[in-house]
């Protein structure tokens, strides 16, 4: 074990006093996060210049809430350090490693973001005790643990680390216990980290259960001459405005509208942002908003300067008051950028409830265009959502327009559910889902379309936000179970029909290219369809999330899953399964029988033997009885096979959810051809 002082002078420790002691704490963890996706850059930089032929294996970051232990950790599995690389980049401060690697590979070397030594010391600011356990790519490197309280001196030892990478341990103190807690570190990797190279994985993805999100085993990842605007507005035409849009966008098509800066206390601020027309996809891009110091063209990486949901807007801002001699991570934190930012995003929220509340049948008109921005303003920015609730608007199917306020008066009293939960029906394609939403109309209900880029994710945020409230597709079941009451109907059918029925229709389900699929039954209305094929809320919303979200790739790779929802009153439905119980039962219930008793005396086995504290052998009563299934389910997957009309109501439901296709849609033409005969 080695022990030392840490290399400090006057001259080096000045910066890291004014860097953080004076910034807000929370910005350790992005200074931590980025110097592990810095590791990792640097490995992948050195594996494609041939400098490491090892195995990269997994190259996420993985940020751990130990709250029993106190901890908080930082991993990553990039370049590692030995003992020599610590006592080079972190006991000698203010050396900076990613300035030294990039001098050596500047040409390829574009993801290393961290300045290892500077960023490293973030963490004392909310710990009392920091431990690095690090081993270095090289070959035949040992594995050194680092320990220090804060205080100039450290310890260092050899330590049994197997896997490359880096572990920073944090001892969280008692002033920062909030640095603990599972949705503060959330909330900052949210904030600091959503858009970094490297996966970034904290906490779990959350399920639907029980009206509530609840954590699963899942790893959830949480990771873009005199100028116009010192001119009084009041000297200005659209015109004006238009004209200088286009010197600075050439090109483009005429913007939606624009808002001018003018502020003088308790900063000066000068500018004009104008919102584009966007062209039907989410295109962020954090260059299109220019920084200018008293005129002079200084950035166009205005991150901070201007609230994240607003790089879609395109323009100029102009002031004095924005540090420009400091990094970027004090450039975030500082408390006059922060005011411009809030005061930026309270001007842009102001100009749009000004539009809707003076003239709102023009607001309505341009509500496709600005949509995103808003939905995507309101995902990210606390303060801004507060000032949309006033004019955000929902589309239903039928082209209206309505506030929150306005739609939860209109549908509470009919889509409530019997817990007191207002539901809200939605499609996403008013085409394919058509006979989903007639038959939801038909009922009563109001369907809304949520067909955006950002939907998914806006309601999940909706939900957390809206007292007692819950979206559902309007495909996602039938429309008798969309919105559950109590006075839910039960099918008049025996073990034994049901046992029929259940295996009768999914024996005819055709084979469908990643689709798995389960039939249930239910005592609906004779004149429902005779069956219908419904999604799984949850599945679906995960793997539509999994587009957005790297963390929830798994869930874009499950089988869809679907149930064959079976009408047990449908005439239709009714005849078929008489016709087949009364075919199947003089077999199939001997059968029944036969597997009920056989599982009563395994039952009674395990009993027995658990009473003993043994293990009983069933294998035999339980390949009997695997026998006997799969001879009753042959029984009836034959005469199904011999009846038409099971697979015609199979595909009928399957065709109303546009999962009839090729081959199996043209032997449903001519199988409906031949009924007509």
């Amino acid at each position: 074990m080695a022990k030392g002082t840490i290399g400090v002078t006057t001259e080096n420790i000045f910066p890291v006093i004014k860097k953080f002691l004076y910034s807000d704490h929370e910005i350790f963890l992005r200074e931590l996060v980025s110097n592990a996706v810095d590791a990792t850059g640097k490995l992948k930089t050195l594996a494609a210049f041939g400098e490491f032929k090892g195995d990269l294996g997994e190259m996420n970051v993985y940020v751990k809430v130990d709250k029993e232990a106190g901890t908080l950790t930082v991993s990553d599995h990039g370049i590692g350090m030995d003992a020599e690389d610590i006592n080079k980049y972190i006991n000698q401060i203010a050396f900076s490693g990613a300035e030294e690697f990039l001098a050596k590979y500047k040409d390829s070397a574009n993801n290393i973001i961290g300045h290892f030594g500077l960023g490293f010391y973030s963490a004392f600011m909310v710990s009392k005790k920091v431990v690095i356990r690090s081993l270095s790519y090289k070959e035949g490197a040992k594995a050194v643990e680092w320990e220090c309280d804060g205080s100039p001196e450290y310890e260092m030892r050899d330590c049994d680390k197997a896997e490359r990478g880096t572990d920073i341990i944090l001892y969280i103190d008692d002033d920062n216990k909030e640095f603990l807690e599972q949705a503060r570190i959330d909330t900052l990797l949210k904030k600091y980290c959503r858009f970094l190279p490297v996966p970034v994985i904290s906490g779990k993805v959350k399920e639907w259960k029980d009206g509530a999100y609840v954590d699963t085993d899942k790893d959830l990842v949480v990771n873009a001459t005199e100028p116009l605007w010192t001119r009084k507005p009041s000297d200005l035409t659209d015109e004006d405005y238009i004209k200088f849009y286009h010197e600075l966008e050439p090109g483009h098509e005429d913007p939606m509208f624009w808002i001018h800066l003018n502020v003088d206390f308790p900063f000066t601020l000068t500018g004009i942002l104008y919102f584009p027309k966007i062209q039907n996809n989410l295109d962020i891009r954090k260059d299109r908003i220019q920084l200018y110091c008293n005129q002079v063209y200084v950035t166009d990486q205005v991150e901070g300067v201007v609230p994240e949901f607003m790089t879609i807007m395109q323009g100029v801002i102009d002031s004095p008051d924005i540090p420009l001699n400091v990094s970027r991570s004090y450039l975030q934190a500082d408390r006059r950028v922060k005011q411009i930012s809030g005061y930026i995003s309270k001007k842009v929220g102001e100009k749009l409830n000004k539009m809707f509340t003076d003239n709102r049948k023009e607001f309505e008109a341009k509500w496709d265009d600005i949509r995103i921005f808003i939905e995507y303003g309101m995902l990210s920015d606390e303060k801004f959502f507060e000032q949309a609730k006033k004019f955000f608007l929902f589309k239903d199917v039928n082209g209206k327009y309505y506030t929150l306020n306005e739609y939860k008066t209109l549908i509470e009293a009919s889509q409530t559910d019997k817990n007191g939960t207002v539901v809200y029906l939605y499609a996403t394609d008013p085409e394919a889902q058509y006979s989903f939403i007639k038959a939801a109309e038909d009922k009563g209900f109001n369907v809304l379309l949520l067909d955006g880029e950002l939907d998914q994710h806006l309601i999940s945020l909706l939900e957390s936000k809206l007292e007692k409230s819950h979206f559902v597709r309007v495909d996602s079941d039938i429309p008798e179970r969309l919105i559950e009451k109590d006075d839910k109907k039960n099918a008049d059918i025996s073990p034994l029909q049901a046992d029929i029925l259940i295996t009768l229709f999914s024996s005819e389900i055709p084979k469908i290219e990643n689709a798995n699929f389960i039939v249930e039954y239910q005592a609906l209305s004779p004149s429902s369809a005779p069956a219908s094929v419904v999604q799984n809320e949850y599945m679906r919303r995960m793997k539509n999330m999994a587009a957005f979200q790297p963390g929830a790739a798994m869930f874009g790779n499950l089988p869809d899953s679907y149930s064959l929802v079976v009408n047990t009153d449908q005439p239709a439905v009714k005849k078929t399964i008489d016709s087949a119980v009364s075919a199947l039962e003089g077999e199939v219930k001997p059968l029944r029988e036969e597997i009920e008793s056989l599982n009563n005396r395994i039952s009674e086995a395990d009993k027995a033997a658990k009473d003993k504290n043994e293990s009983a052998d069933t294998s035999e009563l339980q390949t009997k009885v695997n026998e006997l299934r799969t001879k009753k389910d042959d029984l009836i997957a034959k005469y199904a096979a011999s009846q038409p009309v099971v697979r015609q109501i199979i595909d009928l439901a399957l065709l109303r959810s546009n999962l009839l296709k090729g081959a199996e849609l043209n032997d449903f033409i001519s199988r409906s051809t031949a009924l007509l005969s």
